[in-house]
């Protein structure tokens, strides 16, 4: 795995985890009912963005290592995604 495979690779997991972290514990104005004039809703009553953004790190770095152990360790590897290898066209003639 290259390195910019690796940092890639962080990236998407850091970036799905805070995806699943953010509605984790919001509380809106809406279920409040301290709705602000000129704000929705569905607005947060408190922005606390950086817990959860640490939260996010911390999973991404753990499932990111995860990630990269199975890989460098060769469990898997591309050629188990060669899906070419099971569905080539076969020799007609048998030679």
């Amino acid at each position: 795995m290259a390195i910019t495979s690796a940092i890639v690779l962080l990236a998407v997991y850091w970036f799905l985890t805070l995806f699943v972290v953010l509605p984790i514990g919001l509380k809106t104005q809406g279920d409040a009912g301290e709705r602000l004039v000129g704000t929705h809703a569905s607005s947060p009553v408190t922005g606390s963005l950086m817990p959860k953004l640490w939260w996010t790190t911390g999973v991404a770095i753990v499932l990111w290592a995860i990630t990269c152990g199975i890989i460098l360790s060769g469990i898997i590897s591309v050629d188990d995604f060669d899906l070419y290898q099971y569905i080539a066209p076969k020799d007609p003639f048998g030679s």
